[in-house]
């Protein structure tokens, strides 16, 4: 009992602003963030582990001035810095977003990682540790736990946008007479050109419904079945 009244007073002490706080706040911010950017950092995003610590960081140093200057004027809101945080960081994750030249986009989840360091950083700056943690806790999860469920829906989902490049004995009509016989529906086709070191090839990006769940490995794969298809993937 004296252990948790001992640890229910020390955290008390660390929701007064003073040098222990701030410190202590700042480096809890760090290691928070650092642990989400680590998983980024691993995977090779476009923000990785030195990009979410900052965000972390900066976000609490918002919140400790925005605590500070309500001390000196009491009148003031002290939620005003924290609210242009929120709207800010998209301006960062924006960034992070791109559309590759096959029309895949990349980044979403390394956009919405740093809306959640955003955030972390937002909790501990106002002394809510036991948020921060939690948060934490449960974002680390989501991105390595919850990787392979996300996976599997995305490979068994009934509509795929596909990426194809093709040579000169392929055609429109080959694609079409497949898909009939699979019993998919084709939509959204767009053509396109891509240069290799050997010759040109055509692209397509279409759409295609499938009658019911596949795996969606297996319906790229037959699609090489085609005359004339070189390349194939899915465009997450």
């Amino acid at each position: 009992m004296n252990i948790f009244i001992t640890l229910s007073e020390y955290l008390s002490q660390l929701q007064q602003m003073n040098l222990i706080t701030i410190i202590f706040r700042l480096a809890l911010s760090l290691l928070l963030g650092g642990l989400l950017g680590t998983e980024r950092g691993l995977r090779n995003r476009p923000a990785g582990f030195m990009t979410y610590v900052l965000v972390a960081l900066g976000s609490t140093l918002f919140m400790l001035t925005n605590q500070y200057i309500s001390l000196l004027f009491p009148e003031t809101d002290p939620t005003r810095l924290a609210a242009q945080v929120v709207s800010g960081i998209g301006f960062l994750g924006a960034g992070t977003i791109m559309v590759t030249r096959k029309d895949e986009i990349r980044g979403l989840t390394t956009a919405a990682g740093l809306w959640v360091a955003a955030g972390l950083g937002l909790a501990v700056g106002v002394g809510f540790y036991s948020g921060a943690i939690a948060g934490c806790a449960f974002s680390v999860f989501s991105l390595v736990g919850l990787k392979k469920i996300d996976i599997y829906i995305k490979q068994h989902a009934r509509s795929m946008e596909i990426y194809l490049e093709y040579s000169s004995i392929f055609s429109l009509r080959k694609l079409s007479q497949f898909a009939e016989n699979q019993g998919y529906e084709l939509f959204d086709i767009q053509r396109g050109r891509v240069k290799t070191l050997k010759e040109e090839l055509g692209t397509l990006v279409f759409s295609i419904d499938l009658a019911q769940k596949k795996n969606h490995q297996e319906v790229l794969e037959s699609l090489y079945t085609i005359d004339g298809v070189e390349y194939t993937r899915e465009i997450a």
